[in-house]
């Protein structure tokens, strides 16, 4: 769910093999635009950064 291509992260300077997943998480927390986007729940599933034919297969199916 973390985006690693935002402007953001690049801007950080930062790399990402030595983050913890504890640095993502307040990352994402401090600077919202470092999580994929869309986030779509369906079915009880989460999905994050899906483009729209993903999307569209998973509302058809």
């Amino acid at each position: 769910m973390f985006n690693f291509r935002s402007p953001s992260f690049k801007k950080l300077g930062v790399e990402k093999d030595k983050l913890s997943e504890d640095d993502l998480i307040r990352l994402m927390l401090e600077e919202p635009r470092l999580i994929r986007r869309p986030v779509v729940r369906m079915g009880g599933k989460v999905y994050f950064g899906a483009d729209s034919k993903v999307l569209a297969t998973l509302m058809d199916g």
